[in-house]
């Protein structure tokens, strides 16, 4: 084979190699395009219990887009009755399989590790986050709601042991996107 040849299968090759990986790439962008809206930097006030508070969070893709990562970090400020506090969590949004449901995995600067199946809205305007039901355990619920092109409203849901349906308000907040 002439040098011609070589340099034409080279190209052909490379050519060909770009192609599966941009094929990948936009496949795995398509398993996350219902939570496009959330992907980037957000920042936001909120209100509720403990207490008001100000912080921002990240959605991102990870892992060339076979996981979504979000990273919170919240500041409260210092009551009569508590001192100020931080409040840091990082969550993996992964499938088990193409086609599989979302699920999420959480964990928080307490000490937290909540295991979380994910449902998302037709319209892709609301993503919701619930835990298992355990009759000896809270439930948790994380939902978050377009409410805007770049504004979302996010509320943290705690349902007492024995009672997994009975979700009470625990934090409520206002996100516009950085």
């Amino acid at each position: 084979m002439n040098r011609t040849a070589h340099v034409l299968l080279l190209v052909t090759l490379a050519a060909l190699l770009q192609l599966t990986v941009t094929s990948r790439a936009q496949e795995a962008t398509k398993a996350w395009a219902s939570f496009e809206y959330l992907l980037g930097d957000w920042v936001g006030e909120g209100g509720g219990q403990p207490g008001q508070g100000s912080g921002g969070f990240t959605f991102l893709p990870d892992l060339q887009n076979h996981i979504l990562v979000r990273k919170n970090h919240a500041a409260y400020s210092a009551t009569k009755d508590r001192p100020a506090f931080t409040h840091d969590d990082l969550m993996v949004v992964y499938k088990d399989s193409e086609n599989a449901a979302p699920r999420a995995v959480y964990f928080d600067s307490e000490g937290h590790v909540i295991h979380y199946a994910v449902t998302v809205s037709a319209d892709h305007k609301t993503i919701e986050f619930t835990s298992e039901a355990s009759p000896s355990s809270p439930r948790y619920r994380l939902t978050y709601l377009l409410t805007g092109g770049d504004a979302s409203t996010l509320r943290f849901e705690v349902a007492p042991p024995g009672k997994p349906d009975s979700f009470s308000t625990y934090i409520e907040a206002k996100a516009k996107r950085k």
